[in-house]
């Protein structure tokens, strides 16, 4: 038996369609069961998420009769009273410690490429934290870090192209952080392939192409037939005009500072697409994922 966290995500949703068809049974960690469509009847579920791990109940009922946990669920922003340390950190870390109680033999995780203990944002803070429990378990692991992971439909794709239809795109910061995007279904299948071979360790997983934030925004608008001269909003504007939305409209605000903070941090791998390579993976590019 398989648990699987963030099983409603971009990867999370793809990589339950692949252990479905390699006939896996899977039981999965979910809030919402209605988001996880016609396969929620193909599935074991068990309610609850990232902020409810301290319940020693439900870990016991969600690790029972497991042998490998696959967790990808996590948090770009704070969910008051849970701030993200806890709902990335702590919480694997507990995830962590039920697993190896229940004799769970594997345990696979998501990190975040360049996440750290010493990175400027609390996201790939709490990552490395997450990193560092699992490294630190008895059981047999397998850590992937990813750089910024796309879909077509996913929040920040939409986000994008909602944002095209103004007179200019609106980017925080000087839009100069790089990244090596890599498309939901590619990533989804290099885990699968990993599971498959047995394998364990570390795995960056990098896109083909080395691309700015700017590049990326301006990306994604041109590809929606609104392209757009870009605006670089400078950092303190978007600190207060999202912190001053946030008091307003509070979990519904479209976006956060933790999450714009977030485009400001390079993810890059010095390997680039070699550990995805390696797994059998050819990973495609944003234009030609975006296009199709």
């Amino acid at each position: 038996m398989i648990l699987l966290t963030g099983a409603t995500g971009s990867t999370g949703s793809r990589l339950l369609g692949r252990l479905l068809a390699a006939g896996e049974d899977v039981r999965c960690l979910v809030r919402e069961p209605r988001r996880l469509g016609p396969r929620r009847v193909d599935v074991q579920i068990t309610m609850g998420d990232l902020r409810e791990l301290a319940d020693p109940y439900l870990l016991r009922q969600a690790m029972r009769g497991v042998d490998t946990v696959i967790h990808l669920a996590a948090s770009l922003r704070d969910q008051p009273p849970y701030r993200v340390e806890e709902l990335n950190g702590l919480a694997t870390a507990r995830l962590v410690q039920a697993a190896e109680d229940a004799g769970v033999e594997r345990f696979v995780y998501f990190s975040a490429l360049n996440a750290s203990p010493v990175q400027r944002t609390r996201f790939f803070r709490s990552k490395w934290a997450g990193e560092n429990a699992v490294e630190s378990s008895s059981m047999e692991t397998l850590i992937f870090r990813p750089s910024v992971v796309f879909d077509p439909s996913d929040p920040w794709v939409t986000l994008m192209r909602g944002l095209s239809f103004l007179p200019v795109m609106p980017v925080s910061g000087d839009g100069r952080s790089e990244y090596q995007p890599i498309w939901a279904d590619d990533a989804a299948a290099a885990v699968m392939a990993a599971l498959e071979a047995g394998s364990g360790g570390s795995w960056d997983l990098a896109g083909p192409e080395r691309m700015s934030y700017s590049e990326m925004s301006a990306l994604v608008a041109r590809l929606a037939g609104r392209p757009r001269p870009l605006w670089h909003v400078p950092l303190p504007l978007v600190h207060l005009s999202l912190s001053m939305l946030y008091r307003l409209f509070g979990e519904t605000t479209f976006a956060t500072w933790q999450e714009a903070e977030l485009m400001t941090v390079s993810m890059t791998s010095a390997s680039g697409s070699a550990d995805a390579e390696s797994l059998g993976v050819s990973p495609r590019s944003m234009l030609e994922v975006l296009s199709a």
